[in-house]
């Protein structure tokens, strides 16, 4: 492979590729020399942040049918170049970093870094890594310099392999979680009485069940798709998408359950349930725990850049501030640490996508921990004889929001293209009388619509990886959305390298939608269409 198949590799923080054959048009570019060369990579990046001469390296995998074979090859990539593997085997993303801040284990058994071998909600023949060390996360420089060093870098021969251990960590995390309850609530078994439904997708979720919700006391009956299956042949493992949800939703109302839980595969982003089998998803996902952290202390809540207005009204009231940064959750987690460090409180870090992290858990976004929080205030709030849910009853929702993604003809400079629309759109939203420009543009640029105009706003921004302007618009009445819609149409029209169908397509549904609605209001009346 050459260096730029290696770059090509890199998504974000992580690496993502083809790992299998299977899906017509999509040829194998994560292969396990591939693999094995980014592991010897790693550790020579951890060598030159610790100073070792040797490290030890876990390595964990979700259930993906690529996973073990993968992680094999991690293992022989470390173990080849004279240092140390711990294998974990089935994984859960954030457990591959508690590892290394777990105190007891790392007496035992010190591990300078760990690696989870992972593509989270992507389709089955996909795979990839995602690295940690005792700070955190990489970010994108270091995954950008690993891929240069596993690409270019003359790696050490030895003839003598280093150390392999079997060594799960899973049910240890988990105990972990389990403790915090009982200490959270002051009873061995706080969530007896309590029906919940897990929905692991197939994914590495499924420990949830029997190794947490069960010594807390709970009764999971109706819980689903908790065993490991790389196929993923019931839904997607991922709380954004709209069949998953559905299929978790119906499990809770079929159980007649109070409480249903969603992961996605490697366990780092949940959604939940309410006992009436509406999602607490999105907005009021981020409302609930923001309503948790927020009784206790108040600071600053950061997100993504398309949270509601209705969220930041909701925080705002509870004493809290609501900064939206940028889309990506390395990017909101940055942002939460850098205000910590200049000594503004922030509890939070999250994204619409479920990622969640936590001041007081590392800023690891862990589905498991975030979902434990919630778990924690339910078993409260049942004390006190009220629901989980009463928490976010004031948050006001939108009346209408959609995403419209429109895309770049192929070939185009679309970075660059991207810049110019934006700076457009900014200078364009300075000179309307029926808009004004947002306050808080950290990712592209929000317009504020008039109540006359749409009461709303509109976001354009482009997208961190896609050659995509991807368009957020939100209203407070019904068909408000159309009218800022339609206003972005007159402004989008005229780049000729946009592919604006996307726009054209919601304003004809809405024209569609009007006349059904003319038809019935007027029927037996003539045909008002044609009047």
């Amino acid at each position: 492979m050459t260096l730029q198949d290696y770059l090509q590799l890199r998504n974000g923080t992580d690496v993502r590729g083809v790992a299998c054959e299977g899906v017509e048009g999509e040829s194998v570019t994560l292969t396990e020399e591939a693999v094995e060369n980014i592991a010897k990579a790693f550790c020579v990046w951890l060598i030159s942040r610790t100073g070792k001469t040797q490290v030890t390296v876990a390595v964990g995998y979700d259930s993906r049918i690529t996973s073990p074979a993968l992680c094999e090859a991690a293992v022989r990539g470390i173990t080849q170049t004279g240092h140390a593997a711990i294998v974990t085997g089935l994984s859960s993303t954030p457990s591959m970093f508690m590892l290394l801040k777990d105190e007891q284990r790392q007496t035992e058994r010190f591990c300078h870094g760990s690696i989870m071998i992972t593509a989270s909600h992507l389709p089955f023949n996909r795979n990839g890594m995602k690295f940690f060390s005792h700070t955190g996360g990489l970010e994108g420089s270091d995954v950008k310099e690993i891929l240069d060093l596993a690409a270019t870098y003359r790696f050490a021969e030895t003839n003598t392999y280093g150390e392999r251990v079997d060594l799960p960590y899973l049910d240890e995390y988990a105990a972990n979680l389990v403790e915090k309850v009982r200490t959270a609530c002051g009873e061995e078994a706080p969530l007896s009485g309590k029906r919940i439904v897990v929905d692991a997708g197939n994914g590495a979720g499924g420990f949830f069940v029997d190794k947490v919700l069960v010594p807390l006391g709970a009764d999971t009956t109706g819980s689903q798709f908790l065993e490991p299956d790389g196929t993923f042949p019931n839904h997607i493992p991922n709380p954004e998408n709209a069949e998953a949800m559905d299929s978790v939703c119906a499990a809770v109302k079929a159980a007649n359950a109070d409480f249903g839980i969603i992961f996605d595969t490697d366990v780092d982003r949940a959604g939940a349930v309410d006992k009436d089998g509406t999602e607490i998803n999105r907005n009021r996902l981020i409302a609930l725990i923001s309503a948790i952290l927020l009784a206790e202390r108040t600071g600053t809540i950061v997100t993504d850049s398309v949270t509601s207005d209705g969220l930041t009204k909701f925080i705002t009231a509870r004493g809290g501030k609501h900064l939206r940064f940028k889309r990506g959750y390395k990017n909101v987690i940055n942002e939460a640490v850098r205000l910590n460090e200049s000594g503004e409180y922030a509890p939070l870090a999250i994204e619409t996508s479920g990622h969640a992290a936590l001041l007081e858990n590392y800023f690891l976004d862990d589905g498991a921990y975030l979902v434990t929080r919630l778990l924690i205030a339910m078993a409260n709030a049942a004390k006190r004889g009220e629901n989980l849910i009463d928490l976010i009853e004031s948050l006001a929702m939108p009346v209408e929001a959609q995403e419209l993604r429109v895309k770049f003809v192929a070939g185009c400079d679309f970075k660059e293209l991207g810049r110019k629309v934006l700076a457009d759109f900014a200078a364009y939203g300075q000179n309307l009388y029926y808009a004004r420009p947002a306050d808080d543009n950290f990712e592209g640029f929000r317009l504020c619509y008039d109540d006359m105009h749409g009461d709303g706003w509109a976001l354009i921004r482009m997208s961190l990886h896609d050659p995509v302007l991807p368009i957020n618009v939100e209203s407070d009445r019904t068909g408000g959305s159309v009218k800022i819609v339609k206003d972005l149409y007159y402004f989008l029209r005229k780049y000729d390298f946009l592919d604006i169908t996307p726009i054209e397509n919601a304003i004809a549904a809405w024209r569609s939608e009007k006349i059904e609605t003319l038809k019935v209001k007027f029927a037996g009346r003539g045909n008002p269409v044609q009047k």
